[in-house]
């Protein structure tokens, strides 16, 4: 028994080692199986980390954000427009950033009590409109569209919640209303919708526009043929017109006579461009380019013309005006009858209807046609101007339309063409009027031939004949050498001709010995400026030119030369 005790011994201590070596194998796979979870929950502690940061990254990034680049779609109103100035680089239009008020529907916690805030400082606001705009449950919806700054300020101030700004470009025009109809218009998104704004469009704007090419950096400032310091004397006058002469509208415009440039032209009444309210109304209209009138005597102008270029009539030629021209149920006299024969420059002077009319039968009714056509009158003019009125004409001409047409009646045209027209008989040339600069050269690229050197000095010697003698007289300026025209035209009332309203116009140019330009002005149913005083054409048309004259003849770098004062400004016909 004793001797067996080793062998138990060995054996207890075998086991015993077993024991242990097993512990040791079941501490050693419990340690590689706790490893392994720690492993997998620090990865899983880790991805979520990353998701939970790149949540809390994003949330601090938008928290950061300027609330008015937040909340909505971009605005449509992102596209930049050029600068437009005048000749000599004075800014007649540009773009400022305004602010535009949106709201999210979506955070408004009471709709009406929002209105009630917004109202205090948009009193205009639409309440039932915007009602249902804040209650539309949409994610974005436009308020108002720009705002000056302290409305924008003081809707900061409401702390209305769920509403913001937006920052948008928007048209700002520093002369206002002075070049209203020939700078034009942009609507609330920035796009041209009139005059040269809207040239500017047509021109391959829009398409930069939509296709996000259009950066301010990128986009030179239109330069236009208009002097913005001529501009505000021919509206300055032209409003004064108005008012004094008790008229329900007048225009005028300057043309260079050598280049076709439109150095000014206005139109009243008109509109302020920064705030057009009104731009829509029906007497709102562009008169000069968009109106069509009977020009009236303006047009025995191109009668006389005519006559003398087409060599059956020269400045020796006499027509019997002692008795009135009877056709049809139509009869044709002289509003002051001289009831004698009359010379050419006789019939021009003394503005004869009747002398006309010979005239015109002298040259023959295709042959009249033709004429007025050459010179672009009855054309539809070609310019860069959209604001433009095709001129109307009798569908057959026959004798009596002839006749009228002589004296300005019977077709209707545009002051604008009246003024290229009588411009052509100044220089000899037919030279489409431009809205932007162009030189001499340039001109002359374009220009047309369309009377003789004949014709241009027999029409120059009755211009200035007409302003020494005749019914141009209150059209003279000291030192300037004016021609010109008067035009007093009956206007058509209910399908009748009315004696009590008239369209007056006079056609001036200057200086006469070599004339530079062309001023016509406009005057639609004027009234006496003092009872008992007339209301013709050489009353009221006349003295607007002249005064425009007087006022921007020297920015026009025209020199006054006083030595042809006294009647020798008329200009020698050989």
């Amino acid at each position: 028994m004793i001797g067996r005790l080793p062998r138990i011994g060995n054996l207890l201590r075998q086991r015993r080692k077993a024991a242990e070596d097993g512990s040791i194998v079941v501490d050693a796979a419990r340690k590689a199986t706790g490893g392994k979870a720690k492993t997998r929950i620090v990865m899983t502690m880790a991805v979520f980390f990353t998701i939970y940061s790149t949540i809390a990254g994003r949330l601090v990034y938008l928290g950061l954000q300027n609330p008015d680049t937040s909340g909505g779609p971009q605005s449509r109103v992102t596209a930049s427009r050029p600068d437009i100035v005048d000749r000599n680089g004075e800014v007649l239009a540009t773009d400022i950033k305004t602010a535009s008020l949106f709201a999210e529907p979506r955070r408004i916690v009471d709709a009406d009590e929002a209105i009630e805030k917004l109202s205090t400082v948009l009193p205009e606001i639409d309440y039932e409109q915007t009602y249902h705009k804040l209650k539309s449950g949409a994610g974005f919806v436009w308020l108002q569209r720009q705002l000056t700054p302290k409305q924008q300020a003081d809707i900061m101030a409401l702390g209305i919640p769920g509403l913001g700004f937006r920052t948008e470009k928007r048209r700002f025009y520093p002369s206002g209303e002075t070049s209203s109809y020939v700078v034009g218009l942009t609507n609330i998104d920035n796009q041209g919708i009139s005059g040269m704004e809207k040239y500017i469009d047509d021109q391959g704007l829009t398409d930069l526009q939509a296709s996000g090419l259009a950066v301010a950096r990128d986009l030179k400032p239109v330069k236009l043929s208009i002097d913005l310091r001529v501009q505000h004397v021919v509206r300055d006058e032209v409003a004064a017109g108005v008012e004094r002469f008790h008229a329900i509208a007048a225009g005028a415009v300057v043309l260079n006579i050598k280049t076709g440039e439109v150095l000014a032209m206005a139109s009243v009444p008109d509109f302020d461009p920064n705030n057009p309210y009104n731009a829509q109304d029906k007497d709102r209209l562009n008169r000069m380019s968009a109106g069509l009138y009977e020009m009236g005597s303006t047009f025995k102008s191109f009668t006389t013309g005519m006559a003398l270029d087409s060599g059956k009539v020269t400045l020796e030629s006499r027509f019997d005006a002692s008795r009135p021209i009877r056709i049809g149920r139509q009869t044709i006299h002289d509003f002051h009858s001289k009831g004698r024969v009359l010379s050419v420059p006789e019939v021009f002077i003394y503005s004869s209807n009747i002398g006309s009319a010979k005239e015109a039968e002298a040259v023959g009714i295709e042959g009249h046609r033709e004429f007025l056509h050459r010179l672009g009158v009855l054309e539809k003019m070609q310019t860069e101007l959209p604001e433009v009125a095709r001129p109307t004409e009798p569908k057959i001409w026959k004798q009596v339309n002839s006749i009228t047409i002589a004296f300005g009646h019977g077709v209707s045209t545009t002051p604008l063409q009246t003024a290229v027209g009588c411009a052509a008989l100044m220089s000899g040339y037919l030279i489409e009027p431009t809205f932007l600069p162009r030189t001499a050269e340039q001109a002359m690229e374009v220009a047309k031939r369309v009377v003789k050197d004949k014709t241009v000095e027999g029409m120059r010697y009755l211009y200035a004949l007409n302003a020494e003698k005749g019914s141009g007289k209150n059209a003279r300026v000291p030192g300037y050498r004016v021609g010109g025209k008067t035009g007093t035209a009956e206007k058509v009332v209910n399908g009748r001709y009315s004696k009590e309203k008239n369209f007056n116009a006079f056609v001036a140019a200057f200086p006469m010995d070599d004339p530079q330009y062309i001023v016509l002005t406009i005057a639609d149913e004027p009234k006496p400026e003092k009872p008992g005083m007339g209301a013709t054409a050489a009353s009221n048309a006349g003295i607007m030119a002249a005064n425009i004259i007087r006022r921007a003849a020297s920015m026009l770098g025209v020199k006054p030369d006083f030595s042809h004062e006294n009647g020798a400004t008329l200009v020698s016909y050989q």
